[in-house]
């Protein structure tokens, strides 16, 4: 009895079998393990104590029961204590490193709970750091927040802080779509794509009506962020994939906003159309060609056939923007417009006006006189006086002329001809007796017109174009030649060609 008394009064830890048996020393070794023991389990942490440390402290408390067993056989307990006595107490202190194993997994347990808490606010901090930030910059403070709350709600979901993570992921998904409450349309299109993703990576359960609840916003944010943007050319990607209305059919097709998508379409077009016949005809119709573009590439069939529509009001909208620009005397810009609609709009009724107008404005480029009023639409009728013009010049010219009605005539260079010098020119010029020089006649109405004589390629690209006015008169004959003469400039060997004045009356009619 003496044995089991001082073996139980031992595993207590407090190495009172010994103390009985007046056995100090190694009570003393007992309550110095126990001590050790004390400072490195308090204060509890999360991570608990290390397994070697219990270990080992198991091995002694066995060690130091099954020595004092086996000193009590031959030791009498001090005192009055008698060994039935002294075992009851045994059993009874044993309750005292059981009580504290309890307390401390109860403290370990708090441990545990204050370290996934602050986890929790770790993630709060991210999300209210971000929330203050565009969503590309803040994406990485999102991601690392949601990856605390998925742990926590996941794997540690009745803990304290796993139950508050659906107060925290409401707020998440709050935070995150801030730009769609402020009815910032496109700026809400990114976060709430990237909403509609965390389901890929958080239970669904977890996340409850928050898994679905994107989409409705989404769809109404790509419809109001698209119908902003069409047209406008902000979005570079509009000409390839629709845009945020091409996003929205095909992510979204049966959403209310995406049923709009067409009728939006076809009001912005309108507008447009409307532009066109109003001040800035340029500007609508690039509108409208982006338009276009967007809609072409959509892919509701129903909506991209709507680009048909929008590639008609182009049509008149580059005819209108040439216009304008020739009125607004940007002549260079006008001539590559209506030059650009004649040759694409080749059956179009006002392919030979708009022509009219390019030629027009490439002689006002040179001589402004000739853009002071459009070339009319509809030929003068009445008398026709005839204009014959011969080419006294090595090389071809170009001759374009505008007035009561305007064309371009072609001649060839006279390949026995020369150039002449300033004085011998007008006496001359197209008088060769026996020469036969290319010519061209027209029949021209009475008016003013204006000419240009291009040169310029080949073996007379050092020739100056030149451009002059004449006037018709009913009842006459007239005729030109055209000659190249060399002047020379104050710069030693430099020589500077040009070409005279068209027209001279033949004779009466």
């Amino acid at each position: 009895m003496r044995s089991v008394a001082v073996a139980l009064l031992n595993l207590t830890g407090l190495g009172l079998g010994y103390a009985l048996m007046r056995r100090w020393a190694r009570a003393a070794l007992c309550w110095a393990a126990t001590g050790g023991l004390l400072l490195a389990a308090l204060p509890a942490e999360a991570d608990g104590m290390s397994t070697g440390i219990v270990v080992a402290f198991v091995v002694l408390l066995a060690l130091a029961a099954a020595d004092g067993a086996w000193t009590a056989r031959r030791t009498a307990v001090g005192g009055s204590w008698r060994p039935l006595v002294a075992a009851g107490l045994g059993v009874v202190l044993l309750g005292v490193p059981a009580c504290a194993v309890v307390v401390y997994g109860s403290e370990r347990d708090e441990a545990v709970e204050q370290m996934l808490l602050d986890r929790l606010e770790k993630g709060d901090r991210a999300v209210a750091a971000a929330s203050g930030k565009p969503f590309p910059t803040a994406r990485a403070e999102y991601r690392s927040a949601l990856a605390v709350y998925r742990e926590l709600g996941e794997e540690h979901a009745g803990s304290r802080a796993g139950k508050l993570v659906p107060a925290r992921l409401k707020a998440y998904y709050e935070a995150v779509s801030a730009p769609y409450r402020a009815k910032d349309h496109c700026q809400a299109v990114e976060p709430l794509t990237y909403l509609r993703t965390v389901p890929d990576s958080v239970d669904p359960g977890l996340l409850g009506p928050l898994a679905g609840w994107p989409d409705d916003p989404l769809a109404e944010s790509l419809y109001g962020c698209g119908v902003s943007r069409l047209g406008d050319g902000s979005d570079a990607s509009d000409a390839s994939d629709g845009g945020d209305l091409g996003e929205l059919l095909r992510t979204l097709p049966d959403s209310a906003p995406a049923g709009k998508v067409g009728q939006a379409v076809t009001g912005k077009m309108a507008e447009q159309t409307r532009a066109v016949r109003g001040d800035e005809p340029c500007a609508a119709t690039e509108v409208l060609r982006r338009i276009g573009a967007t809609v072409a590439a959509m892919p509701d069939e129903t909506v991209s056939a709507l680009s048909v529509k929008a590639d008609a009001a182009v049509r008149d909208g580059v005819y209108a923007c040439g216009v304008d620009e020739f009125r607004d005397k940007k002549f260079t810009e006008a001539r590559e417009t209506l030059t650009g609609f004649a040759d694409t709009y080749r059956k179009d009724g006002r392919r030979g006006h708009a022509r009219d107008i390019a030629i027009a404005a490439e002689i006002a480029e040179d001589r402004p006189a000739a853009g002071r009023k459009l070339p009319p639409r509809r030929k003068p009728g009445g008398s026709r006086m005839e204009l014959v013009i011969s080419n006294d010049a090595p090389s071809a010219v170009e001759i374009l002329y505008t007035g009561p009605v305007s064309g371009t005539v072609e001649l060839k260079g006279c390949g026995s001809c020369e150039r002449y010098s300033p004085s011998t020119g007008p006496d001359r010029a197209c008088r060769a007796s026996g020469r036969s020089y290319p010519k061209a006649t027209l029949r021209l109405p009475a008016g003013d017109y204006h000419f240009l004589y291009k040169h310029g390629t080949g073996a007379s690209a050092d020739v100056d174009s030149y451009s002059s006015g004449s006037k018709v008169e009913p009842g006459y004959t007239y005729t030109s030649c055209t000659y190249v003469t060399t002047e020379r400039d104050s710069s030693p060997g430099l020589d500077l060609p040009s070409i005279p004045g068209p027209l001279n009356p033949a004779a009466a009619g």
